[in-house]
């Protein structure tokens, strides 16, 4: 129970109302770990409740610790917008009987809207590491008296270039603060560094592993031909699972446009999430969404981090991600709290061996699917690569020795061999005498005294070959 964590009554009314009533095994870990005031680097898989987490205990301290004439006591940033929003959204309800106060400082909104909010001195700030460190650079945002910074999702950030941003604005935050970082896994190349940097003597808190399998998410591949054979296997798949709520994603920007427009003319609702919309447009498509009044959402790897949003059915990979930690994360929105979901990825000829990888990385095999509507002609790669598993040496060759067998040997075979320096500088049998210091030291000046050079030719021509580098040719008796 949150109450055994020694969480005060007003974030215990709130726990109530949004029906949570035990904690998760990251909550139990993390929430006394801040309480106790302690730096923190943290990993869980994907719909664990690392954001309750995080957001209870500063929200406990704050309450115990009010300080009305200070300004921005929390920071967290955010890699994406979308995550930011539903950070704030989830603060909120968390601090519903508090008189404690959110607010969002993301890129693609009015600046001077944002200032005149920020001058009613929020206690929590949660935004982008871009447009906040805008609004530290023009000294409209106060981070002096900070007393907490929070890092979600801190491998992405780093990942996307942040890590300037993020530095900077640390610089001008109070050195005496509790900071928390939270990241897909704690193996990140950057984060040790970072931390290291910015973290004093922190506690490392991982529950499970981001490539655990998870249990409540049922996952296939499908074989697809073409991205027209795919599009068809998507509209087959929204037609005949059945599902409350869907979120395809793709690669790039282009192909979420097209597949959001294929998917409207056949008469689905769908709507399109990507990083180049603006701003209200994003916000508009989400809340349709979150609201189910657009049951299909086709996005990129945007709206893969940490949205929780209820009811997430079907996850479709129309495009493999590059990764098996993307993987994770895009599978990540279905199956959370308990609840079962399935995730489908569609698999191109060139995505095979991305495939594989991905298998491999996670440790788990796909299930194979068909749809006998739309077959595919591909069926798998015709040869496969040798392993260590198909590559075993027969018995009977255990005890042969091996042979090393090296492109110069081979290369050569049909060749005539050429004699070697040594036995072109030696002295031939028929009386040859090497030339005196006094003559000429060329090669033809050396003459045959023997009584038959003026009968035997073999010598002369023993002696050119020998000058001209190639052995003699040998007649047949």
């Amino acid at each position: 129970m949150f109450k055994q964590l020694g969480l005060n009554e007003p974030l215990l009314k709130s726990l109530d109302k949004l029906h949570l009533n035990t904690p998760t095994p990251v909550q139990e870990v993390m929430i006394p770990a801040l309480l106790a005031g302690k730096d923190v680097q943290a990993s869980a898989m994907t719909g664990s409740g690392k954001s309750a987490a995080f957001l209870l205990p500063l929200l406990h301290k704050m309450i115990e610790n009010p300080a009305p004439v200070t300004a921005t006591r929390c920071l967290i940033l955010s890699p994406t917008r979308e995550l930011a929003l539903q950070l704030d959204r989830h603060c909120r309800d968390l601090a519903s009987f508090t008189s404690i106060s959110s607010l969002t400082i993301l890129g693609g909104e009015s600046f001077k809207e944002q200032k005149a909010k920020i001058r009613k001195n929020p206690e929590v700030i949660i935004g982008t590491p871009g447009r906040i460190l805008e609004h530290v650079q023009k000294n409209s945002l106060e981070l002096g008296d900070l007393e907490f910074l929070v890092l979600d999702e801190a491998d992405r950030t780093l990942d996307m270039g942040l890590r300037d941003a993020v530095m900077e604005i640390v610089g001008h935050c109070k050195t005496d603060r509790q900071t928390i970082l939270l990241s897909a896994t704690l193996k990140h190349l950057g984060l040790g560094k970072i931390s290291s940097e910015i973290q004093k003597n922190p506690e490392r808190i991982a529950i499970g592993s981001h490539r655990t399998a998870h249990a409540y998410i049922n996952q296939e591949i499908i074989l697809a031909d073409d991205p027209s054979h795919k599009r068809q296997l998507c509209s087959w798949l929204l037609a005949n699972e059945s599902f409350k709520k869907s979120v395809i994603f793709t690669n790039t920007r282009l192909s979420a446009e097209e597949l959001a427009s294929f998917l409207m003319k056949q008469g689905h609702r769908a709507s399109c999430l990507h990083g180049e919309m603006q701003q209200d447009e994003r916000k508009r498509v989400m809340s349709l969404f979150r609201d189910g009044k657009v049951g299909i959402l086709v996005a990129t790897d945007l709206a893969a981090r940490g949205l929780d949003i209820p009811t997430i059915d079907l996850v479709i990979n129309y495009a493999m991600p590059r990764s098996g930690d993307e993987y994770v994360h895009r599978i990540g929105r279905t199956g959370r709290a308990g609840a079962t979901g399935l995730a489908v990825s569609l698999i191109a000829p060139q995505e095979w061996n991305l495939m594989e990888s991905i298998e491999r990385y996670l440790n788990l095999d796909f299930k194979r699917r068909k749809v006998e509507a739309f077959p595919a002609k591909f069926s798998g790669p015709s040869k496969k690569k040798k392993t260590a598993k198909n590559t075993k040496s027969k018995a009977g060759d255990k005890d042969k020795p091996k042979i090393k067998q090296r492109h110069r040997d081979r290369k050569n075979i049909g060749k005539r061999r050429q004699p070697s320096i040594a036995k072109l500088k030696e002295p031939s049998a028929a009386g040859t005498k090497e030339p005196s210091a006094a003559g000429n030291k060329t090669p033809s000046a050396v003459t045959n005294k023997s009584p038959s050079a003026g009968t035997d030719k073999k010598p002369a021509v023993a002696e050119k070959a020998r000058h001209d580098g190639f052995a003699p040719l040998k007649r047949k008796k």
